[in-house]
């Protein structure tokens, strides 16, 4: 793609959780069309490795990683200050880092996991690198989301960290749906900046999602997604984010959701106004920025 590599050069990508799955694979990518691309990862030799392999694949050296763990906000704090001190501006955001958790676990900061990493981590590190995507005078924001949003009736404001029940597939679904509520509320409140910011559905892909639940819940998603007939590869996966951070065609659309590359109808809860609103209000809270 001749027109993506003029496009792409000189522009500045950060992709998080870029070190396997949809994320490494939409990394090497960008990197292919010319973008300096800023990979995210909690090992530092996957880190390290990742870089190389991208490096090597695609001849282009402006590939960096910066370690941070996306469920702590004190490591969310110290990537943005480290992603401010060496780029001057960010062309692309790609919202990528996100698990399921098949046990209740609480994050560093006290917060359900699912819901910590998930949305909270989307929610922080876009807040924090605002003023560098407005630097650019035209940014885009890719959240990746997950149809699995529409299997969640809406957000339940009074049980944030499921203290009263679990289940790992509705943590997670409920986390997809705050994805899809914060890109939409997102999209109102940036109105007027040149920021667009859309979510992306990459359908059931191969990758180690759910793995750290060990190898027999990761046996049971890969399967459940092989009789469905709907699994893909990371690279099928990647493609409707890496349409919505490069192509032409969406240049000016903000506010939607996609999946294969093609507008897309979310769910009714995605879309109650007065439900974004609240989880926008409580996000800020529970991450401290109305405060700072």
């Amino acid at each position: 793609m001749q027109d993506g590599v003029k496009r792409m050069s000189g522009k500045i990508c950060l992709v998080t959780g870029a070190t396997s799955g949809i994320g490494a694979a939409t990394a090497l990518s960008l990197a292919k069309e010319g973008a300096t691309v800023i990979g995210t990862g909690r090992d530092p030799q996957r880190c390290a490795a990742s870089a190389g392999k991208i490096i090597r694949a695609t001849g282009n050296p402006s590939v960096d990683f910066f370690l941070a763990d996306l469920s702590v906000q004190g490591d969310i704090h110290a990537l943005a200050k480290q992603f401010k001190a060496r780029y001057p501006r960010l062309d692309v955001l790609i919202n990528n880092a996100g698990a399921r958790f098949s046990s209740r676990l609480l994050s560093a900061d006290g917060h359900e996991m699912t819901f910590a990493l998930n949305h909270l981590g989307y929610f922080l590190l876009t807040a924090l690198l605002l003023d560098k995507l407005r630097h650019t005078g035209h940014a885009r924001i890719v959240n990746v989301a997950s149809g699995a949003h529409h299997s969640c009736p809406g957000i339940d404001f009074e049980d944030l960290k499921c203290e009263r029940s679990y289940s790992g597939k509705a943590a997670y679904a409920q986390s997809k749906l705050a994805n899809l509520l914060f890109t939409y509320e997102l999209d109102r409140r940036l109105k007027e900046t040149g920021i667009t910011v859309n979510a992306a559905g990459p359908g059931n892909v191969l990758t180690r999602f759910s793995r750290n639940n060990g190898w027999v819940s990761w046996a049971g998603h890969i399967i459940g997604s092989l009789r469905s007939g709907s699994l893909v590869g990371p690279a099928e996966g990647a493609k409707t984010t890496l349409y919505l951070a490069l192509s032409p065609e969406v240049d000016a659309v903000s506010g939607g959701y996609f999946a294969k590359e093609k507008p897309a109808q979310s769910s009714k809860a995605s879309l109650d106004t007065d439900a974004a609103g609240r989880l926008w209000q409580i996000s800020a809270e529970l991450t401290k920025l109305r405060a700072a």
